[in-house]
């Protein structure tokens, strides 16, 4: 780090301490060549995410895409608010912690089904049938059968 008075980078960090409405660490540091105090701010640059979707093309990850297939999966069940929040936390931390930086879409809708079936068996067969593309009542009751058994 150099100072911002003399230019030097020999310093050293005097106070510590986390800055929760920014999710960042505040250094007070000292320069050892001028004697000057400043202060800095660390946050951790997380590489943004890319969702890959079934044609293939990319798109920047959103959590408001999955919000809003949940909360409509889950519409009128009696489900608080508070355990979809907490679930689609769950979920965002396995995508956006996970090593990859490119995510296909088909992967997040196994988790957030995974999860749905968790959750409420109405509002993950509600995903399931709009997620998996029911043709006709067959492939519907198909998957009901693997639900249930």
């Amino acid at each position: 780090m150099r100072c911002p008075y003399c230019s030097q980078d020999i310093n050293h960090v005097l106070d510590s301490r986390p800055v929760e409405e920014t999710n960042s660490i505040r250094r007070r540091r000292i320069c050892d060549n001028c004697g000057r105090r400043f202060t800095t701010y660390e946050k951790v640059e997380i590489i943004p995410l890319t969702v890959i979707k079934k044609d293939q093309n990319r798109e920047p990850y959103s959590r408001s895409k999955i919000e809003a297939g949940v909360l409509r999966a889950c519409y009128k069940r009696p489900i608080p608010m508070s355990a979809i929040e907490h679930m689609i936390d769950r979920i965002e931390g396995k995508i956006l912690y996970g090593e990859e930086r490119e995510i296909a879409s088909s992967k997040i809708g196994e988790l957030v089904m995974e999860a749905l079936q968790e959750l409420d068996a109405v509002a993950y067969v509600r995903f399931a049938s709009v997620y998996r593309e029911f043709k006709d009542i067959s492939t519907f009751m198909e998957e009901l059968k693997r639900f249930m058994g």
